[in-house]
């Protein structure tokens, strides 16, 4: 019996080849013009699209999303802390995307109801729900942004002042949110740093007039730091300014 099993296992491995060339080809690259003037594409260029597009979302999720700021101040409070690498870059990545995800839900969710929806009941075009679909993301951005970097890029890049937001494009409206974000989160990081030098100059004080110099600071201000940290609920705290940061 076993020997037959073999005997068919052999047989269609020399006769897939012409199995697979008698079932139906699959259109790939197939692009159908639709009567009302649009177009429909085959399955294999809605995943090649589908495909790029999560390959973007990294770089969206940095430089549109509130992404960088929380990551920024939270590495800052590490630092601060003097913990090393406690907590982990894991477990800070994963705070800051969860945060994000907190902050940007306003945002998602009527980009879905403007955009999203409207694709797949096939009311508006692809290119259309993409446009409408950067209006709240587009609005977030601005409510984060400076003016002055506004102005900043727009003269680099040669523009005339514009009379609208809907006139400023995405080449300066993201450099400008991102410094904008680099600014913001490194002045909140700043405030959170101060509580914990003030700690170690005090502990340092301490042990330069006992004489312990060859006894580290660090050392013996981590346990205040991390004591004076739990007690005033440091988590929450943070997490309550870094949402609080981004109402407009």
């Amino acid at each position: 019996m076993s020997v037959r099993v073999l005997l068919a296992a052999v047989m269609t491995l020399m006769l897939w080849p012409e199995l697979a060339l008698a079932q139906a080809s699959i259109p790939l690259l197939e692009v159908q013009p639709l009567p009302g003037g649009g177009s429909t594409y085959s399955l294999g260029i809605q995943i090649l699209i589908v495909m790029t597009l999560l390959t973007l979302l990294p770089a969206a999720l940095i430089t549109m999303t509130s992404f960088t700021r929380i990551l920024i101040v939270l590495a800052i409070l590490r630092q601060a802390l003097g913990t090393a690498q406690t907590p982990s870059n894991q477990i800070i990545l994963g705070l800051a995307l969860f945060l994000s995800l907190f902050i940007m839900a306003p945002v998602l969710e009527q980009a879905h109801q403007q955009a999203l929806v409207p694709l797949l009941n096939e009311e508006i075009a692809f290119e259309e729900a993409l446009s409408v679909a950067q209006g709240p993301l587009r609005e977030f951005m601005f409510g984060q942004t400076r003016e002055n970097d506004l102005l900043l890029f727009a003269q680099l890049g040669g523009y005339e002042p514009f009379a609208s937001r809907d006139e400023v494009p995405l080449v300066v409206l993201l450099p400008s949110f991102l410094t904008s974000e680099l600014k913001t989160a490194f002045q909140i990081g700043f405030l959170l740093f101060v509580p914990f030098l003030v700690i170690d100059l005090v502990v340092a004080s301490v042990l330069m007039s006992m004489g312990m110099m060859m006894l580290s600071p660090m050392l013996i201000s981590l346990p205040f730091k991390l004591m004076l940290f739990v007690l005033v609920d440091g988590w929450s705290l943070v997490a309550t300014t870094l949402v609080s940061s981004f109402t407009v």
